[in-house]
């Protein structure tokens, strides 16, 4: 499948993606976790550098500044693998439903952006309540414009919301389609060939983690 700009694309282009029951769909929920885990921290650069210098709120010991490019950022893989399984397919519902696919786009990043202000929410209700004395302990969004009862913040919630996206629109379609256009058994080997890569990058990255703290 040719993939083309979104204003020539087809609804029949932008859905299938979502087939659990074959070995396709797993290798390039694999591929896309261990891509993400890394393409994830490479993202989490420019936020900062952005959230730091708009707001004021990035500390400058963040490990995001000192930990080598290959360093996996697993938060960002989990991400994208909970992305594909629960709103990939509800992206697939949205667009046979939807007249336009730039409809679709829209409502899908209002749907993303709500789970992922319920889930920043929900998350902070359970672990981040605040002390005696009024203190947050893990963070605190409560001065910050925008934010929903001082836990989560709707500016964060979008970018995380963008980034998700262009994830389900371009990323994995990208990697499925990459995969489509291979020989069954070329395809395995360099799924094998990015599972080694990515396993050596946590090696060496871990490595020199444990070597930097002795």
């Amino acid at each position: 499948m040719t993939k083309h700009p979104l204003h020539t694309l087809t609804k029949d282009d932008e859905v299938g993606y979502f087939a659990p029951r074959t070995w396709d769909f797993w290798r390039a929920l694999i591929i896309c976790f261990c891509l993400f885990s890394l393409v994830g921290h490479w993202l989490e650069i420019p936020y900062c550098l952005f959230m730091g210098s708009a707001f004021g709120i990035v500390d400058a010991n963040y490990n995001v500044w000192s930990d080598p490019w290959y360093h996996p950022y697993w938060v960002y893989g989990v991400g994208a693998v909970v992305v594909t399984l629960a709103v990939e397919p509800l992206k697939e519902i949205i667009i046979m439903k939807r007249k336009t696919l730039w409809g679709a786009l829209l409502e899908s990043f209002v749907v993303l952006v709500l789970l992922s202000m319920v889930i920043e929410l929900v998350a902070g209700w359970l672990i981040n309540q605040p002390d005696a004395m009024g203190e947050y302990p893990y963070w605190d969004n409560s001065a910050l414009p925008l934010n929903i009862f001082g836990q989560a913040w709707l500016v964060n919630d979008i970018f995380i919301g963008l980034a998700a996206v262009v994830y389900l629109w371009v990323f994995y379609p990208l990697v499925c389609e990459g995969f489509a256009l291979l020989k069954p058994k070329t395809a395995n080997i360099v799924f094998v060939l990015i599972l080694i890569a990515f396993a050596l990058c946590c090696i060496v990255s871990y490595t020199q983690l444990v070597l930097w703290s002795w």
